[in-house]
């Protein structure tokens, strides 16, 4: 096979506002998200049978958390956690590892993360890459010790 892993996640897209009609991203609460939970999950599913025919070992990355009030593109306060639950009953159902990012970032949003934003300040990212990092190397671990 081409990958011997592959590290994906997917959420924080599907948990925004569009407009109905353009597509584009949307500040008002009565557009619909992206991908509403089900849809999600549909999704969530063809992807998992898409990336297991690759025959890597998969590591699903949880979503991260994000402050209840983001300015810009309209995300609702606790989505992540409701829509990596499902991800996550699927990744346990299909025995993919799980890489919680959300619960490593939840207690250091303060310090890693921009204010009012999904995104992080530098040293968030080079932390979560070390998360990333950390969590691959056990993978390869558990392949080298089969």
């Amino acid at each position: 096979s081409q990958w011997d892993i592959i590290h994906f996640n997917f959420g924080l897209h599907d948990i925004k506002h569009v407009d109905p009609v353009t597509g584009e991203n949307s500040n008002n609460p009565k557009d619909p998200l992206q991908a509403d939970k089900k849809q999600y999950k549909k999704n969530m599913e063809i992807i998992v049978e898409k990336l297991k025919y690759s025959g890597a070992r998969l590591i699903f990355g949880t979503t991260t958390p994000y402050p209840d009030d983001v300015e810009g593109v309209l995300r609702d306060p606790g989505m992540p956690l409701k829509y990596n639950r499902a991800a996550i009953k699927i990744m346990n159902r299909q025995n993919i590892a799980i890489n919680d990012l959300y619960n490593f970032m939840l207690p250091r949003m303060n310090d890693l993360q921009l204010p009012k934003n999904v995104h992080f300040k530098p040293e968030g990212y080079k932390e979560l890459a070390g998360k990333v990092v950390a969590r691959i190397n056990e993978v390869i671990r558990d392949l080298n010790s089969k």
